[in-house]
């Protein structure tokens, strides 16, 4: 299947499902993907078949396009609702990742007053101090668990190094509530990279939708964002997950209080 790359810096402002008006940033490779998780759904395909271009902008190269960017849009009376971190691959592996938000923050201030900051992290490094403090600074820190399976997780998420879904749990109490909890659903086959066995994947089985949802109670995010599959996957033959499917999984913590979102429209 089809999939691309964000081929600049600045990305937008594009509508999004979730954010609104979303002018993008991409901290990574222009022509190229880094990131810890090799996702199956990925709409920017596989690492390998992007592993070349591995050039990144510097703090001073994003606070450049971006001043620039927002006072263009300003000029032409265009809203923006969220500066949002996605791109090619994992945000936060940024070296200046930390830097980077702090101008934003400071540029936002600016030039850009109501809009908000947004990250989209899978959370793989935010039991790296600097990265989690940066991530507590912006207005949306939105952090992906997609399955508390580890079966699932490997095959599903392909993490690229050693990843501990406990101190990733541990870690995410430690913002408080204050950050958003994202979480894909979808069905297939995929193959589970430690064991090479392919297993069947259902996102919306009972018994894992509620191993999800008690790990949503303890980490209590002030919002979740639960969503299917949208665009071109590398891996193929991957099944949407129905929205009356992630109704019915929201139901019980919708019951409890959670705020929650389903394909970007409030459940």
């Amino acid at each position: 299947m089809a999939t691309k790359l964000f081929e600049s810096l600045i990305i937008g402002p594009i509508h999004s499902r979730r954010l609104g008006s979303s002018l993008g940033i991409n901290l990574l490779p222009e022509h190229g993907k880094i990131c810890t998780f090799d996702c199956i759904y990925c709409e920017c395909g596989w690492n390998k078949d992007h592993a070349q271009d591995k050039h990144i902008p510097t703090a001073k190269q994003v606070e450049e396009a971006l001043a620039a960017k927002v006072k263009e849009l300003n000029k032409e009376g265009i809203k923006v609702d969220s500066i949002t971190f996605s791109g090619n691959g994992e945000p936060t592996v940024h070296p200046e990742f930390a830097k980077i938000i702090d101008i934003t923050i400071r540029i936002r201030d600016r030039y850009l007053k109501g809009a908000k900051v947004s990250v989209l992290s899978n959370a793989s490094t935010i039991s790296n101090e600097s990265i989690r403090l940066a991530l507590m600074k912006v207005d949306n820190p939105i952090l992906k668990i997609d399955s508390t399976d580890l079966a699932y997780i490997r095959a599903i998420n392909r993490p690229c190094k050693k990843y501990n879904l406990s101190q990733t749990i541990e870690n995410l109490k430690k913002f408080n509530g204050q950050f958003i909890l994202q979480t894909i659903f979808f069905k297939g086959k995929a193959e589970d990279p430690k064991t090479g066995e392919i297993i069947d994947i259902d996102c919306t089985n009972a018994n894992l939708a509620e191993q999800w949802r008690e790990v949503a109670r303890q980490i209590k995010p002030r919002q979740i964002m639960m969503y299917t599959l949208d665009r071109d996957t590398p891996a193929k033959g991957l099944i949407k997950a129905s929205i009356e499917e992630m109704h019915k999984i929201a139901a019980p913590l919708m019951s409890e209080g959670f705020k929650i979102s389903i394909n970007g429209e409030p459940a």
